[in-house]
Parts: structure tokens; sequence; C-alpha cells
């Protein structure tokens, strides 16, 4: 079985995971790139936590390679170790540890680590540096993961739901450090439930179900996967649409769903607007409110597998 590309900070090839009678990840392939934000999506049960925590070197697959920076992530993993930053899902923090000492400690393992008090800074933890874990809100606990997984100054770093419980300022303070670490060359790969967050951030998407890849693509380029675009205006109501149905290609539908509202259904290019406009202009009409639609992500994520995200 061949290796992945060894310039590809996370390569894995033919990657199979079962628990017992259950497989839980089926000869996955899955490369990301360096500076590349990668989000892992699938329903709950897909297999993404088990694909990363074999990626981290946590679980060892039952066949296939995984390569990570070019090494093995079970026999590399001391060498690993201070060049791969990792978010545990639920923080993984000392409940009696203080914010900023837990920061310390780990920014001490590095040769070259970020400035702790920036960093908590940047997060906004620096009010709660002298705050004990357990009593930090769920939200704080997971910008405290964040900035332990970082400031060692990681070549790649796995990101388990970076965001969750926070509110939308504190979100947006994470989407912003995620953004930098890209500009940085920094390798990512994030887990969410939020499509928008994957939208957002991600250069690419890898949706997987039942152990598998079921599509990969750019937000854009799965949003535009198996769907029709639609046009939509407002008009004068029963205007004659056998003009602009014969002058659009066969694979078109033009229709009047409501009084004065029209659709047209295709590819929507230069050319389809132009000919709807000649349209109205033959009319002696005027469109308003003319505006392309796509479908959204989370459509794209229930055809290809069934399940909302969370299920």
């Amino acid at each position: 079985m061949t290796s992945g590309s060894d310039d590809a900070p996370v390569s894995l090839r033919g990657v199979t995971k079962h628990y017992g009678s259950t497989t839980a990840v089926d000869g996955l392939d899955l490369e990301v790139q360096r500076a590349e934000v990668l989000a892992l999506l699938g329903p709950n049960g897909a297999g993404k936590t088990t694909t990363v925590e074999m990626c981290e070197g946590f679980l060892r697959p039952d066949a296939g390679t995984i390569r990570i920076l070019g090494l093995d992530p079970l026999t590399d993993n001391d060498r690993l170790r201070e060049r791969v930053g990792v978010m545990l899902q639920g923080g993984g923090g000392y409940p009696a540890a203080r914010a900023g000492e837990m920061l310390n400690l780990v920014a001490a393992y590095s040769a070259n680590p970020l400035d702790p008090a920036w960093l908590m800074d940047v997060l906004g933890l620096t009010d709660s540096a002298r705050t004990t874990y357990r009593r930090l809100s769920g939200g704080q606990q997971q910008r405290l993961a964040l900035a332990c997984a970082v400031v060692g100054r990681p070549e790649l770093v796995f990101l388990d739901e970076p965001t969750a419980g926070m509110d939308a300022h504190a979100r947006i303070v994470v989407w912003d450090l995620i953004d930098g670490l890209r500009r940085d060359g920094v390798t990512v790969v994030l887990t969410t439930h939020q499509l928008t967050e994957a939208e957002q951030l991600a250069d690419r998407i890898v949706i997987i179900d039942h152990g598998a890849s079921v599509a990969t693509g750019t937000p854009a380029e799965l949003m535009q996967r198996g769907a029709e675009n639609q046009l939509r205006f407002t008009a004068p109501p029963k205007l004659d649409l056998s003009l602009l149905v014969s002058a659009l290609p066969e694979m078109y539908r033009a229709t009047e769903v409501g009084p004065g509202e029209y659709l047209v259904e295709g590819p929507i290019d230069p050319q389809v607007l132009a000919t709807v406009t000649a349209w109205c202009a033959r009319l002696n009409v005027l469109a308003t409110g003319m505006r392309v639609e796509q479908r959204s992500l989370e459509d794209v994520f229930l055809d290809l597998t069934g399940r909302e995200l969370r299920s």
C-alpha cells in the first residue's frame, strides 16, 4: 500500500478502524496541504473523532497508513509532540489549576513559545488568569484549550469544536486567530457542528459518513454540487413566459411561482442574465429584485448524509 504525498502535513491512505463488529472508519483517503484549513464534517457517529484520534496518535488503525508531517503518529509520537498542537475534546484541563498556570506550563515545554500573556489577552482570558479551570465557563475552557494547542508554535493543529459554548464575540476572536494561523503557514484540521463556521474558515471541506468520504471541495464547490442555481425576480404578473423559455437552453425552466414572482432554474451565468433582461425589454417591463440563489451548505450536507449535522 502506498503512502501519501511526502509534502502533505496530513496523509491518510486506506485507513480503517473497527470497534468490534462496527466499522468506524472505512478505507478513508485524506490529504491536507500546508497552510490549509480543512473542516472535517459528518453526523455524529460518522467517524470524525476516530479519524482525528488516529492522526493524533491516540488510536492505532486496523489497516492503512497515516503520515503526519511525514512521520508515523504512533511510532514517532515523541518527534511530533513539539510540532503538532492538539485541542482535546472537553478541554482536558486540570480542575484545580489556574488558567494562567496551565498555559505557562504548556508553553514551558516548547523551545520557542508564543508569549502566554499575549495569547491570554488575544483570547480574552487575561481577567481569568487566576481562575481555576473548574470555575471557567464552557467557552472560557474552550479558549484556554485553544491557547494550549497553539502556544508552542506548532506546524499543524487539530481543533475539535473550537468555538463550542462561545458567544458571538468570542467566536469571531477565535476565527481571527485561526485565520492568523493559516497566514503564518500553519495547517489546521478542525471538526465542527457549526456549518457557518466551516463555510467561514475552511479552504476545503471533507464530509464523511459511515467512516468514508462522501464529498470534498471548497465551500463554494460543495454548495454548487448537484444543484441548479436559481434566478428570482419581480415583474408584472401573468407575463407570457413562452418567449423566455424558447430563448433559454432546453435544461432551463421559467415559472411564475407567485403573482409577479418569477423563477428561472438552471446554471445561472451572464448569458442567462442577458437573456432574461432582453425578454423583459421586449415586453417593455422592468424586472426588480433580481437575485441569484444557491443551495446552502446545510442543504448539501442533508442530501449527502440524510441527517442533520447534529443527529
